[in-house]
């Protein structure tokens, strides 16, 4: 098979730093095209003279100086939200990597289908908040939406069965097995640092504290959604439109060892288990190379020195953050949106030492409560929506 040409929109941050070392991995079959970065200018600059790729692009406007000055060739520089639109649409594409933190991939995303190319998504948010635009502008133009999430994109290695079967429905932009004999989505779930930690305790939890996470080096915003169990709920919307299942069809089960990904249980009881090291370039090689698997530098299981795998139910009453996004899910319309909106908010102010660690799902319940959603909502009115919930997110910390 050819080798993929990929743009990497969010190429600084922990997602983008592991899908260069799988290019650099499995050269013969990934090639970088286009990189892109928020305001990353030196970093961005150092891996674009490292790869060579055609474009780039910076999305805070100040920093193109900064990023021109750096680069020693000259490839086609874009800049601001509208050239990370621009660049998803590059001609010598096949895909586009959205590994950008929060709503700003959203655009890039719909950019890169309408140009017809498959999307690897790490972004959870672009189908917490417009998962049924997403996915039906994919199946309308007929590319692919793959996972990058492990646990997505374990999900999405339990159900597929290869290339040569068809899909169910021809006009769906899912690949895998038919969703009729899946009876539960399993999403697997560290629990973060505070899954044995009292509940009378949580008040005092420090932000030092929560960004200890036991097994996954991320970001401060995801690193603090584990940590809550927002990052599970949002995944559990994200696997209700990735896969085309209900939300009574996906649990939660907790994991500590992060060694199994996520499992589909199926309607005769079978279940299969995707499993690796926790490292994001298992994931996102299988993206890149779907629907073929390609020898790599990754360190393999030894079954031998896995003491244990335990798992456990979640403690749904201490960690609401499960409730309320399955209450989103199942909703749909705006809710998804402002749930996530109101989320970001909390965390940059629990980050901030503005709000207490409990505080953060008790802002995004009463955002929530506040919220008339509107059904079969345009991406006019879940933009809308978002804006809404961010200020009034906004005003609840201001009154706290």
């Amino acid at each position: 098979m050819k080798r993929k040409r990929v743009v990497l929109l969010g190429a600084t941050g922990s997602i983008g730093e592991s899908a260069l070392k799988v290019a650099r991995d499995i050269p013969d079959r990934m090639q970088i095209v286009g990189l892109a970065a928020n305001s990353s200018a030196t970093k961005l600059a150092d891996q674009a003279n490292a790869l060579r790729p055609e474009a780039v692009c910076i999305a805070d406007e100040s920093k193109v100086d900064a990023l021109r000055a750096r680069l020693d060739y000259t490839p086609q520089i874009f800049v601001g939200a509208a050239g990370l639109s621009k660049i998803a649409t590059l001609a010598h594409a096949d895909m586009v990597l959205i590994a950008i933190i929060g709503t700003g991939g959203l655009r890039p995303a719909l950019a890169a289908i309408e140009a017809g190319k498959d999307l690897a998504v790490a972004s959870k948010e672009i189908l917490v908040m417009a998962g049924e635009i997403v996915m039906r502008a994919a199946a309308q133009k007929g590319v692919r939406v793959l996972p990058v999430d492990s646990e997505h994109n374990a999900i999405f290695q339990c159900l597929d069965r290869g290339a040569n079967f068809p899909l169910e429905h021809p006009d769906s932009a899912l690949v895998g097995n038919l969703r009729h004999d899946v009876r539960r989505l399993i999403l697997t779930a560290s629990g973060g640092p505070f899954r044995e930690t009292p509940a009378d305790q949580f008040a005092a939890i420090t932000k030092e504290q929560a960004l200890k996470h036991p097994t996954w080096n991320m970001g401060p915003k995801i690193t603090i959604d584990s940590a809550t169990l927002f990052n599970k709920g949002l995944e559990m919307i994200e696997a209700r439109w990735l896969f085309d299942v209900e939300m009574a069809r996906v649990d939660v089960v907790i994991h500590p060892q992060s060694i199994v990904h996520s499992m589909v249980e199926f309607t005769d009881g079978s279940v299969l288990a995707q499993l690796s090291h926790s490292d994001m370039c298992f994931p996102i090689q299988y993206a890149v190379t779907w629907p073929e698997r390609v020898p790599n530098s990754l360190r393999p299981l030894d079954f031998g020195q896995l003491s244990r795998l335990d798992f456990a139910t979640p403690r749904y009453d201490d960690f609401p953050a499960l409730r309320l996004a399955r209450q989103a899910g199942e909703t749909g319309g705006t809710l998804p949106a402002v749930l996530n909106a109101a989320n970001e908010v909390a965390v940059a102010a629990f980050l901030e030492d503005r709000l207490p660690f409990p505080g953060i799902w008790q802002l995004v319940e009463k955002v929530m409560k506040g919220h008339a959603s509107v059904a079969d909502a345009s991406l006019d009115a879940i933009l809308a929506a978002d804006q809404w919930a961010r200020g009034a997110a906004a005003a609840l910390v201001g009154n706290n």
